[in-house]
């Protein structure tokens, strides 16, 4: 029976975690401009983004739970007939945690493999904001006689938890927020 009672009241206690962590993502996600240029071949992008920071996503974080940040990108040609032609589709994710021995939020590439440290929140989500020049293209995928559309949209979803989190939280979806598409046409 204690084992019982003890289960409970660490439920009850992460409940309160529970319901910051369901609202940490307040604000809204917004891409402030972008650009994409060609470069020696290849098409790269370049843009900033704002992710709003919160006392909420600064709790959660510090909790245990990570946050998986997705950049979408898309390069497309319009057709009036058909559906559009996709040339390009690309997703760059990045995950953002808090570590309780070093005091600093980790911001890691899985991609590439680089990991970054901050001391601020406001740092690190500056840091995820800025893009510079991400290869998107290789110039040959775009036929110059057509009008190529890029479009861009930033994300940010739920990541890893601790497992007493995830056993209460597995039938919430408040934590997947995406910006609306920012779309230019891209000009070579």
């Amino acid at each position: 029976m204690p084992a019982v009672l003890a289960a409970c009241l660490l439920a009850f206690a992460s409940w309160g975690t529970v319901a910051r962590a369901d609202e940490a993502l307040e604000g809204e996600l917004e891409i402030r401009s972008a650009y994409a240029v060609p470069s020696h071949g290849v098409i790269e992008l370049s843009a900033s983004i704002a992710y709003p920071p919160s006392e909420r996503l600064v709790e959660s974080l510090k909790d245990g739970v990570s946050l998986s940040f997705d950049l979408e990108c898309v390069v497309h040609r319009h057709r009036r007939v058909w559906f559009d032609e996709v040339a390009v589709q690309l997703v760059r994710h990045r995950e953002l945690s808090y570590q309780v021995v070093t005091d600093r939020y980790q911001l890691r590439d899985p991609d590439s493999g680089t990991v970054e440290t901050f001391a601020t929140l406001e740092g690190a989500l500056a840091r995820l904001g800025a893009v510079d020049d991400w290869p998107i293209a290789v110039d040959s995928q775009l036929r110059p006689s057509e009008q190529w559309q890029v479009a861009l949209r930033a994300g940010v979803r739920r990541g890893h938890m601790p497992d007493t989190l995830r056993a209460l939280m597995f039938w919430s979806d408040a934590w997947h927020r995406t910006s609306d598409w920012y779309t230019w046409t891209l000009v070579r």
